[in-house]
């Protein structure tokens, strides 16, 4: 059956990417690290949750609305650019990675993600460095990716197993029919 965006995903959509940016901007505020690119990255939260409970492409175009406008609003086109890789790169792992585990584990989609930002992240900075020596950054990046992966992950795993998930099922058991199933 043909995806296709209705008003209903459409509004959906636009509440999680809404709910991303808030917490993408209150996490702004906190300071996690004196590393350059070490975030709790809550946001993503969203994105694995919404990418389970409403469907891939839902999930990314949450990302994708996130990534523009958190541009717009905090950042500059550099931020753009490193948003935009590693949040295309930890995209891809979790559609690929989503439903080839259990549900039970989406604590490790989110640590392959994580790690896919990361490397997505520094091979940006390397091209806009014009050196490989922010690879140097990779061994702080690989821990705080797999804590921060951990952290985001089980708090999406612990969404999905929810009332929040019975919510999604019931209602769009007929017009929002979820492409991880």
């Amino acid at each position: 059956m043909k995806n296709r965006l209705t008003v209903q995903k459409i509004a959906l959509i636009g509440l999680l990417a809404a709910l991303s940016l808030g917490i993408y901007a209150v996490e702004a505020l906190v300071p996690v690290s004196n590393i350059g690119g070490v975030k709790l990255g809550l946001a993503n939260v969203v994105t694995l949750t919404a990418m389970t409970l409403v469907g891939r492409v839902e999930a990314g175009f949450v990302l994708g609305v996130r990534i523009v406008l958190a541009a717009a609003f905090y950042g500059t086109f550099i931020s753009f650019a490193f948003s935009l890789c590693g949040g295309a790169l930890a995209y891809v792992v979790m559609c690929v990675t989503v439903n080839r585990l259990d549900k039970k584990q989406l604590w490790v989609v989110s640590v392959f993600a994580a790690l896919a930002h990361n490397a997505g992240q520094l091979c940006v900075a390397a091209a806009v460095s014009g050196t490989a020596a922010v690879f140097g950054l990779a061994p702080y990046l690989v821990i705080s990716g797999i804590a921060t992966g951990v952290l985001t992950g089980l708090t999406a795993q612990r969404l999905y197993f929810s009332p929040l998930k019975r919510a999604f099922r019931k209602k769009n058991a007929g017009s929002m029919k979820s492409e991880s199933e």
